[in-house]
């Protein structure tokens, strides 16, 4: 099993944009489907995005055109870039693991390795 931890977050005005860095330890990186989520105060844990090993990718209609998930197995690390930041976005983003079982892995509770989160935060 992957641990993961993510970086890159941080403080941006409005329109800004962030790279948020999710580094995994563990063996078989691959063969997992990596998701990154967000949780603002007093609301869900949402799906943002999500990546296969291969790179196939899965958008939720509303985050499509502004953020984009990838990865690089080589170094065990999957990217969510975020442009045109809007203060809606301030939330803390984590990024979570499970093997690939061919489905995409869509709800919190599909994801059975999380990341810590890293806080990011607009300002308007």
């Amino acid at each position: 099993q992957v641990q993961l931890v993510e970086s890159g977050g941080g403080l941006v005005q409005a329109g800004g944009s962030l790279r948020l860095s999710c580094a995994a330890s563990g063996r078989s990186f691959s063969s997992y489907v990596v998701g990154w989520f967000r949780q603002a105060p007093g609301k869900e844990r949402e799906i943002v995005v999500a990546i296969r090993g291969n790179g196939g990718t899965y958008y939720p209609g509303s985050m499509q055109g502004r953020f984009t998930i990838s990865r690089d197995n080589a170094k065990n690390t999957v990217y969510l870039q975020m442009n045109s930041l809007k203060p809606e976005d301030t939330a803390v983003y984590y990024c979570a693991a499970r093997w690939d079982l061919g489905r995409w892995p869509t709800a919190r509770n599909d994801y059975n390795t999380w990341g810590q989160g890293t806080q990011v935060t607009v300002s308007s």
